[in-house]
């Protein structure tokens, strides 16, 4: 299909057609990465703008019941709701677990809603590289909100909220040692955290675990685009679907004040140009990755390895021979 009529389904509000959009960014053949940025150009054109979310949590904190969970209180409120839950993929086959889907079976019948499980394609921190692109899809296909999961593993946190207005970071109850255990850079990113499962017997559990991250956020420098009482530390429980009208409330409450005070459109510009810097440098890596080049490059490192040349005339011939094509 021409990728502008599929531009055209996609903002028709065609599930299917953004289905077949999706497959085609994901797509790394050059013929279909040209449709692809045709297609991505043409969809700018329904000028709709809805509220990324980033999320992400350690291991069986239950982020795929929260999804579920938030998503079906979001849809009876009237909302549209896509879910891109980027999965761990096979380093051989590039395969992708498509487990989420099928944990969440309320959710994925509804027709006010997407999941699309996607491949990570051994990206860094198992983001795979296209979800901001399949992100900009499902804002023109009309979603009101869209919900970007991570694996939770590494730098994929960083890379995500580079694609979304707030990232939240779910947690499950615990004690003081977990607290150690999560990186001041985590911490820093996240816009709010949600301590899960509080309910039945870990229900006081995760009030203290609450305490003890709120006081964590309370000693980390305070970011000029958030407002009072931000970023701030929550209990949920997407079980019993406790606190997730408040934390829905708190979601709004801040994008709101990032709207009227000019963060929001300022965020979007900032990552729109970090997403133009990461194109240019995957780029020029597809380049190096080819033949003659390849071989050079192979060549080089052998003779820095074995000490005849040093990195950095290695790394000046390689940029030579890039330069002169």
């Amino acid at each position: 299909m021409d990728p502008t009529e599929l531009a055209a389904q996609v903002i028709a509000g065609n599930r299917r057609a953004l289905a077949r959009a999706i497959t085609l960014v994901e797509s790394a053949r050059p013929d279909h990465r040209e449709q692809a940025i045709v297609l991505m150009d043409a969809i700018k054109s329904a000028g709709r703008v809805a509220m990324r979310v980033g999320l992400s949590g350690t291991p069986g904190v239950g982020k795929s019941t929260f999804i579920e969970s938030f998503g079906m209180m979001l849809i009876r409120e009237g909302y549209k709701v896509a879910v891109l839950a980027v999965d761990p993929s096979s380093s051989r086959s590039g395969g992708s677990i498509l487990g989420d889907k099928t944990r969440m079976e309320l959710l994925s019948r509804e027709k006010h809603a997407f999941i699309r499980p996607s491949p990570s394609q051994s990206e860094l921190g198992g983001v795979a590289r296209r979800t901001r692109e399949a992100v900009s899809l499902c804002e023109a296909a009309g979603y009101d909100i869209i919900l970007i999961e991570t694996v939770g593993v590494g730098q994929s946190e960083t890379v995500v909220s580079e694609m979304s207005d707030l990232f939240l970071l779910l947690l499950a109850p615990a004690g003081g040692d977990e607290l150690q255990g999560v990186k001041r850079g985590i911490m820093e990113i996240a816009d709010m955290i949600l301590v899960n499962k509080a309910d039945g017997d870990l229900k006081a559990a995760a009030k203290r675990t609450c305490a003890d991250y709120a006081g964590a956020l309370r000693l980390i420098r305070k970011r000029p685009y958030d407002p009072e009482g931000f970023p701030k530390a929550t209990t949920v429980s997407a079980l019993e679907e406790d606190g997730l009208e408040q934390a829905w409330t708190d979601m709004q409450t801040l994008i709101s004040w990032r709207r009227d005070h000019g963060h929001f459109d300022r965020r979007r510009a900032e990552q729109a140009k970090y997403w133009f810097a990461q194109e240019i440098r995957h780029g020029l890596m597809s380049q190096l990755a080819r033949e003659p080049l390849k071989s050079m490059i192979d060549d080089l490192a052998g003779q820095v390895a074995s000490g005849e040349i040093t990195p950095s005339h290695a790394a000046r011939d390689v940029l030579e021979a890039l330069r002169h094509g």
